[in-house]
C-alpha cells in the first residue's frame, strides 16, 4: 500500500471487479444506502449462517449501537477486554456506563480471560464484550457461561474473524450481538464499514432503527412510493446516523466473494511464517498450537523479553518491512486512567505482553519470498539483541 516498504504491513485484494462494481453504483446515481446494501446485508448473514444483519459505516458504529441496544445508563459497566482497540470501551463511556477491564487469558492466548470477566461482574454489570484477537476465537462458550449465570449479554467484537467457525457455530453468532469491521485493512474491506448480527430479529430490527435517527422508513423506501423530502415518516426514538452506501455495499459484496480464497493464502502464509520463525530464540507465537478456524487476519508474534521492541521495528524498517502494534491496551491510555477506576487494577499477563506485541506484515498479496525477507530481519535483530 506504501510504496516506499518492500514488504507492506497490510494491503487488501480490491481489484477490477470492485471497481466495476462501484463504477455500476454511480452510473444508476443512486448512492445512499438502497437495494446494494440490502443484498450486502443478506448474503453477509448467508455467510454466517444467521436469519439477517445490519450494515452500518464503521465497526465502531456496529459496538455503539450494540450498546445502544442495552440501554446502558449512568453507573452500568460494561466489562471489555483491556487488550483491543479502544472502540468498545469508547462507546460504553459515552453511554455514561463504565468500561472495566479485564485481563487475556495467557501469553499465547491473548484473548479476553472468562476467568477474569467472570470475577468482575457486579450487580451492575450489563455485558461482557469478547474480541477475537486476530481472527482466532476467544473461549466463547465459557464467556457465554459466564453471561448466562448472571443474566448479562455477550457482546462479539468479531472486527478481525468475518465467516470463523468455532464451537460448531460462526464468531459473531454467540453472543446476543455480533459486530464487525470493514476498515481499509479488514480481510474484507469496504474502506470504512460494519455490520451488526444478532439471532433475534426484533434486536436486529432496532438496530435498524437506530442506525438511521430511528426514521421509520429509509430514504430508499420513500423514493420507491413516490414520497420524497420531510414527509412519510416518523422518529420513534433516538438513533444516529450510522448508514452505509451503496459504494461500500458493492464493495462489501464483491470482497464477500474473495474472502474464501484469501483466507487460504492467509492460512499458507502463516504457515510459512511458523516454520520461517522457528528457533529464533525466546520468541513465541500466539495462537500457534491452535487447529481450529482462523481468519488470520494479524500475524502477531511475542518478542523476546529483553528485546526492545521499538528497536526492532525500527530495524526491519531499516530492512523494508512496516510492522504494527496490537494493541497499546487501553487501560493504559491517559483518559481511562484519569476518568476510570478500573483502568488502575493490575493486569498481570496484559501488563506482561503488550510491550512484547509485534505484528508482522500479512495480506493476500504478499510472496513466500517477502515471509522469508520479514522473517530473515527479525532474525537477525532478536540474535543481534540477545
Amino acid at each position: 500500500m506504501t510504496p516506499q516498504w518492500q514488504v507492506a504491513f497490510a494491503d487488501n485484494t480490491i481489484g477490477e471487479p470492485e471497481i466495476e462494481a462501484v463504477t455500476e453504483v454511480l452510473r444508476s446515481r443512486w448512492l445512499s444506502a438502497g437495494p446494494r446494501t440490502r443484498d450486502f446485508e443478506r448474503e453477509f448473514a448467508a455467510a454466517l449462517d444467521v436469519p439477517d444483519a445490519v450494515a452500518v459505516n464503521s465497526g465502531t458504529a456496529a459496538l455503539h449501537l450494540a450498546m445502544m441496544n442495552l440501554d446502558l445508563r449512568p453507573g452500568d459497566e460494561v466489562i471489555v477486554p483491556a487488550l483491543t482497540f479502544v472502540a468498545s470501551a469508547a462507546v460504553t463511556a459515552m453511554l455514561g456506563a463504565t468500561p472495566v477491564f479485564a485481563d487475556v487469558r495467557s501469553e499465547l492466548e491473548p484473548t479476553i480471560d472468562p476467568a477474569d470477566a467472570d470475577r468482575l461482574v457486579t450487580g451492575r454489570t450489563k455485558a461482557i464484550v469478547a474480541m477475537h484477537y486476530g481472527g482466532h476465537a476467544a473461549d466463547v462458550e465459557a464467556l457465554r457461561t459466564v453471561a448466562a449465570d448472571h443474566g448479562i449479554a455477550l457482546i462479539e467484537d468479531a472486527a478481525h474473524a468475518p465467516r470463523v467457525r468455532a464451537n460448531g457455530g460462526m464468531l459473531g453468532t454467540f453472543g446476543a450481538l455480533g459486530c464487525f469491521s470493514f476498515f481499509a485493512t479488514k480481510n474484507v474491506t469496504t474502506a470504512e464499514g460494519g455490520m451488526v448480527v444478532a439471532r433475534d430479529p426484533e434486536v436486529l430490527e432496532r438496530i435498524r432503527l437506530m442506525r438511521s435517527h430511528w426514521m421509520t422508513t429509509s430514504t430508499w423506501q420513500r423514493a420507491q412510493s413516490g414520497q420524497s423530502g420531510q414527509a412519510g415518516y416518523d422518529v420513534a426514538g433516538l438513533g444516529l446516523n450510522y448508514r452505509p452506501n451503496e459504494i461500500t455495499a458493492a464493495l462489501g459484496r464483491v470482497q464477500l466473494r474473495k474472502l474464501s480464497a484469501d483466507r487460504t493464502r492467509r492460512r499458507e502464509l502463516v504457515a510459512r511464517y511458523h516454520q520461517a520463525l522457528a528457533g529464533i530464540p525466546g520468541l513465541g507465537i500466539p495462537f500457534a498450537g491452535r487447529t481450529g478456524d482462523s481468519a488470520h487476519h494479524l500475524m502477531a508474534v511475542l518478542l523476546p523479553a529483553s528485546a526492545d521492541r521499538d528497536a526492532v521495528r525500527d530495524a526491519l524498517a531499516r530492512a523494508g518491512v512496516q510492522t504494527s502494534m496490537h494493541y497499546p491496551p487501553t487501560h493504559r491510555f491517559s483518559f481511562y486512567r484519569d476518568n476510570f477506576a478500573s483502568a488502575h487494577r493490575e493486569l498481570p499477563v496484559t501488563d506482561r505482553i503488550s510491550g512484547r506485541l509485534l505484528s508482522l506484515p500479512l495480506h493476500g498479496r504478499m510472496s513466500d519470498d517477502d515471509v522469508l525477507l520479514v522473517a530473515r530481519a527479525l532474525r537477525d535483530r532478536v540474535r543481534a539483541a540477545a
